[in-house]
């Protein structure tokens, strides 16, 4: 828990499943922390926002697609050296459009799998998400 008593960034990120049962992941671009590592797509939670116009915001957005529905999986917090975030985590399985990388970023279909996903690497705090995932999946 946030023992040091920073400020709490709010975040929604959204898992998106499609019919294969393959998630989706996306690397950080230049000039933000963690350029280069690969996460699930998300962003702020705006005030006066719920998680999931916040979910529909951010990844039309980042990945320019309409999201129709979304489903809890949990919520967890992370304490990374430039903030720490409380992540609202969900899956999606219904969309419309065709995911791209609206902001540069590269993206990659993944299957769920023990040894985890074959790009990397993955930011610390998307490792509970995707074991999280398997267990919800099974």
């Amino acid at each position: 828990m946030n023992e040091l008593k920073r400020p709490v960034t709010e975040v929604a990120a959204g898992i998106l499943l499609d019919s294969d049962g393959r998630y989706l992941l996306g690397q950080r671009p230049e000039g933000k922390p963690y350029a280069g590592f690969w996460e699930i797509p998300g962003g702020k939670i705006e005030i006066g926002e719920t998680v999931f116009t916040a979910l529909k915001r951010e990844l039309h957005e980042e990945l320019g697609i309409e999201i129709k529905s979304s489903q809890e999986l949990m919520v967890l917090e992370h304490d990374y050296p430039h903030a720490y975030v409380r992540l609202h985590v969900s899956v999606i399985r219904l969309w419309s459009g065709t995911p791209r990388g609206c902001e540069g970023q590269q993206l990659s279909w993944q299957v769920i799998s023990a040894e985890g996903p074959s790009v990397g690497p993955l930011l610390p705090a998307a490792w509970p998400m995707l074991n999280k995932l398997k267990e919800f999946l099974a």
